[in-house]
C-alpha cells in the first residue's frame, strides 16, 4: 500500500478546504494506510493545544477528533517556517506533533510508494 502525504495549507479562513485535508488524512489512517499530514500556513495553529477544538464546520466531524486520529495512527507535522512565523515552538505543540521543514516534505512526497495531496 502507498504512503499518503497530505498537506493542509488552509486554516479557519477556508474551513471546508482545511476540513477536507484532515478528513482525507484520517480516512487514510482508518484504512490502515501510512499517513503523513502536514500543517502549513494558518493550518499550523492546529498543532497547538485547543486550536482544533475551536474550529467549527457544520455537518463535519470535529477537527480535533480527526487530528487525534492522525496523531494516533500516522504522523502530524507542522511546517517549521510556518511555525516560526507564528512563534510556535516544539514545546508549544501537542504531544506527538513534530516540526519539520520543506526538505522533509519533499523527501516524503517523492518516495517511490507515496501519493501527495495538497489542500
Amino acid at each position: 500500500m502507498r504512503t499518503l502525504v497530505v498537506k493542509c495549507t488552509a486554516g479557519d479562513e477556508d474551513p471546508e478546504r482545511c476540513n477536507q485535508a484532515f478528513t482525507v488524512a484520517s480516512a487514510g489512517v482508518s484504512l490502515g494506510t501510512t499517513v503523513s499530514l502536514w500543517l502549513t500556513g494558518e493550518a499550523a495553529w492546529f498543532g497547538v493545544p485547543g486550536r482544533a477544538e475551536e474550529f467549527a464546520l457544520p455537518l463535519a466531524t470535529p477537527l480535533a477528533e480527526l487530528r487525534d486520529l492522525v496523531i494516533a495512527g500516522g504522523t502530524l507535522t507542522v511546517c517549521s517556517q510556518c511555525a516560526a512565523r507564528r512563534e510556535i515552538t516544539q514545546d508549544t505543540l501537542l504531544a506527538g506533533v513534530r516540526l519539520a521543514g520543506a526538505a522533509v516534505f519533499v523527501e516524503e512526497s517523492l518516495a517511490e510508494d507515496a501519493q501527495a495531496l495538497v489542500y
